[in-house]
């Protein structure tokens, strides 16, 4: 059975995540900056069916946060009912801690 349709929302920070990359990526190759965005537009896109696909996030362990990669990169996303929020698109290798809340 498929999953229900899912609306693909960026936040900002991801968002602006993902510029600050294709724009460094771009300074020197940019026909590879733009294969790259297609790519990550791409699998975030996917995201409206196959929104399980991804692993859950280890930081986080909640199995509503989940997290696909895309080269060196982890492209965070949130599943909601009605919607995929993702979340953040950091390199692989960046120290991530979320924040914690009490």
């Amino acid at each position: 059975m498929a999953e229900q349709r899912r609306e693909v929302v960026w936040t900002t920070s991801a968002r602006n995540e993902l510029d600050d990359i294709v724009t460094y990526i771009a300074k020197d190759a940019p026909l590879s900056a733009l294969a790259f965005l297609e790519e990550v537009l791409n699998t975030a896109n996917s995201l409206t069916t196959l929104a399980q696909r991804g692993r859950i996030v280890p930081e986080f362990q909640n199995p509503l946060v989940r997290e696909l990669f895309i080269k060196h990169y982890r492209l965070l996303y949130e599943i909601q009912d009605r919607a995929v929020y993702v979340l953040g698109f950091i390199h692989g290798a960046r120290n991530f801690k979320p924040h914690e809340t009490n």
